[in-house]
């Protein structure tokens, strides 16, 4: 089964990950992904989602959409670098010590910057990661509000996105992902982990959404409270 599993990866990998016809400037700026990281991603890989496929690597179905919060990108990379959670989330590290990451940080000017590989899987998104790409934006705070810079860049990004990756079937908000918990892509194995989220707001992700809708990203699950 487990074999099974890293033959699909390797296979969807090789025929989705064709060069995509977007003109687009990455600024790549890798974190520490180091044997300690790489040990951690396959803990979590397997305790959170019973994968034990010894892997690091993901077949990308969607793209999730979030802000950061923090003011600068500088310090968005200096939280995300470390292979180890920090202290300071005490509420994920019982779940485990692997740190929060993203393949992508979008600055406020609209700097684009690459911090994993696309296929190597990030902790962003609770249920997911492991078929999701992360595109993290700077700011998100009633003083710093997301870009028009921001806005463009993640619309080309996620173009270049799905150029590249024919596997890539989901748009959507990070504040979305509990939609998925009934969808064969959830695998969060604890009913009782998940934290409340509304990045990168509504209004942000339609504008991108919009955008893209020529690609045809299939529609997000209602809420549970949606008729």
């Amino acid at each position: 089964m487990n074999r099974t599993y890293t033959l699909l990866i390797l296979f969807a990998l090789f025929f989705s990950g064709c060069k995509s016809q977007i003109d687009i400037e990455l600024v790549d700026k890798p974190i520490i992904f180091d044997q300690q990281r790489k040990e951690l991603t396959l803990e979590y890989k397997k305790n959170r989602y019973e994968l034990d496929d010894q892997t690091v690597d993901i077949i990308p179905q969607m793209i999730v959409l979030h802000w950061t919060v923090i003011p600068t990108f500088e310090k968005t990379f200096e939280a995300f670098n470390p292979a180890q959670l920090p202290n300071w989330r005490p509420e994920l590290e019982n779940v485990s010590g692997l740190n929060v990451s993203s393949q992508f940080v979008v600055d406020r000017d609209g700097t684009i910057y690459r911090l994993m590989p696309e296929t190597t899987m990030a902790r962003h998104t609770i249920g997911l990661n492991h078929c999701a790409i992360g595109i993290e934006n700077v700011g998100g705070t009633e003083e710093l509000p997301l870009t028009e810079a921001q806005k463009q860049s993640n619309i080309k990004l996620v173009s270049y996105l799905k150029e590249k990756y024919s596997t890539i079937d989901y748009l959507i908000g990070h504040y979305q992902y509990t939609n998925f918990e009934e969808h064969p892509l959830w695998l969060e194995v604890n009913d009782g982990y998940r934290t409340k989220k509304n990045d990168p707001d509504e209004a942000f992700l339609n504008a991108v959404k919009e955008a893209t809708k020529h690609y045809n990203f299939k529609p997000t699950p209602p809420a549970k409270n949606e008729d």
